[in-house]
């Protein structure tokens, strides 16, 4: 954004603008979005745009570096919950609120290479932090192994878990129930033998410093 929004007015206004950019993209796709579009639809002028954004990309790039805070928001608060008894419930959470949040804001799926690989942090790729987070909570709450090989675990299924998303919501507007199921299939069967690896592993290197 070229500036922050201060007073409530501003605030409303962006806010309007990031629901028009979210809605066009559902009825357009990205490749048609145009400012002219969104303004129009926000119901604000394109100079009052341009105010804050200095093109679509930015108010897409705004539009998912929100989605992505709540998410992260929404995964801190699972994990703070009395529901998770296992890790594998932790993971099958974190599915369950990425698609939610897909069918609240479809558009997400949809931006593809709009979105800069670095939006979140400039030293660290979006789904890195991720990885990070989750691994510091799974470790926290569950005692999962902590390690660079199950990191690397994590960051792969994030990306695959995604693109699954992405072809569930290809096959279904509300997210094609079959595909969804199996990808928790797929991303939990995938952790468990990562988890169960880096166990392993650790024994022996104990076992071997006695």
């Amino acid at each position: 954004m070229r500036r922050q929004p201060v007073q409530a007015r501003s605030t409303a206004r962006v806010q309007r603008m990031l629901e028009a950019a979210a809605q066009l993209i559902n009825e357009v796709g990205y490749e048609e979005l145009t400012t002219s579009l969104i303004a129009e639809r926000a119901k604000v002028s394109i100079g009052s745009l341009y105010q804050f954004f200095p093109d679509k990309r930015a108010i897409v790039q705004e539009l998912y570096r929100r989605h992505m805070t709540e998410f992260l928001a929404r995964v801190d608060e699972l994990f703070r919950s009395g529901e998770l008894t296992h890790w594998w419930d932790a993971v099958g959470g974190v599915v369950d609120i990425w698609v939610e949040m897909a069918r609240e804001t479809p558009a997400i799926l949809r931006v593809g290479d709009a979105i800069d690989r670095h939006l979140l942090d400039p030293e660290s790729e979006n789904d890195e932090i991720l990885a990070n987070r989750l691994l510091a909570l799974l470790g926290e709450r569950f005692g999962v192994p902590t390690e660079e090989t199950l990191r690397i675990a994590l960051l792969i299924a994030i990306a695959t878990g995604d693109e699954l998303v992405k072809l569930a919501f290809r096959r279904d507007p509300n997210g094609d129930e079959a595909v969804l199921t199996q990808a928790k299939v797929m991303i939990h069967g995938y952790l468990a033998q990562s988890i169960s690896g880096t166990r392993a592993s650790g024994t022996r290197a104990l076992q071997e410093d006695r």
